[in-house]
């Protein structure tokens, strides 16, 4: 993509990542960004003090026990949560060997893949972990993060829609639309958008930051900081807009933002995670 995102201030040393948040992800992307997997006792948005401490519990009932489908998710997700997203990638690619029929595991994977910027392979591992007999949104939503990140918008934008057919509204999914219609220079379509997702009580702070970076790409400073303020304080959405300002008088400020779309860097635009992704 209700969604499960965590919630931060923007700040300004950070400001590229209002131009990233998937694909609530991916992927939540949204569905690129992180969110809690299906099976698992750690979020990769746990505070990092939590996350190093389970990293070592978990690896070690991970090494006792590689057959077990939930310690192994835990353990990537962990792995995630402390920037160790290769090794991630790693622990989820033998668990999808032995579970090639789990949709959880694969779509995991995927979505893993997709965070260290293995594209290709996330896109493949993604069209394995559902049906169109039995389509999951959130697989369709993070199938929607990648292909953006790859550049196919309107690739991107069918999935999105596909994922809306079984989930009106959602926001996780709708903030990921507005994003790619951003990223294909759509702006009204995507202030549309992100304003119908910003409105839903079930949104947080990473979608009204799309909205303001949407804005802002139109030079509507002033409704841009008064979108930021929902969430941060008068003080920082000011300095947040004043670097936003910055950003997008850049020359290349477009290209900036495709280019961190496409390099999976964390300055990309928050892309929504769906909660189960």
């Amino acid at each position: 993509m209700p969604a499960t995102v965590e919630t931060r201030p923007v700040r300004p040393n950070s400001l590229r990542r209002l131009a990233a948040a998937g694909v609530v992800a991916l992927m939540a992307s949204g569905c690129l960004s992180r969110s809690p997997l299906t099976t698992g006792s750690i979020d990769a948005s746990a505070p990092a003090d939590t996350a190093r401490r389970d990293v070592g519990r978990l690896a070690a009932r991970y090494e006792k026990n590689q057959d077990d489908v939930g310690v192994a998710m835990a353990y990537a997700q962990a792995l995630r949560a402390t920037d160790q997203g290769a090794q991630a990638a790693a622990v989820l690619q033998q668990t999808a060997l032995r579970n090639p029929k789990n949709p959880a595991v694969l779509a995991a994977y995927g979505k893993s893949l997709a965070e260290i910027g293995r594209f290709a392979e996330a896109a493949e591992v993604l069209r394995n972990a559902h049906s169109p007999a039995n389509p999951d949104w959130r697989v369709l939503s993070a199938q929607g993060a990648v292909a953006d990140q790859m550049g196919d918008h309107a690739l991107a934008q069918r999935y999105y829609e596909a994922a809306l057919k079984i989930v009106p509204g959602e926001p996780a999914v709708m903030s990921n639309l507005g994003l790619s219609y951003a990223l294909a220079k759509r702006l009204p379509e995507a202030e549309s958008t992100l304003r119908q997702a910003s409105n839903d009580p079930r949104a947080d702070g990473r979608v009204r930051q799309n909205l303001a970076l949407v804005l802002g790409l139109q030079g509507r400073f002033g409704e841009a900081e008064q979108v930021l303020t929902r969430d941060l304080g008068p003080a920082e959405a000011a300095q947040n807009v004043t670097a936003l300002r910055a950003f997008v008088s850049q020359p290349n400020a477009w290209k900036a933002i495709r280019s961190a779309e496409k390099t999976g860097e964390k300055a990309r635009p928050a892309r929504v995670a769906a909660s189960g992704m």
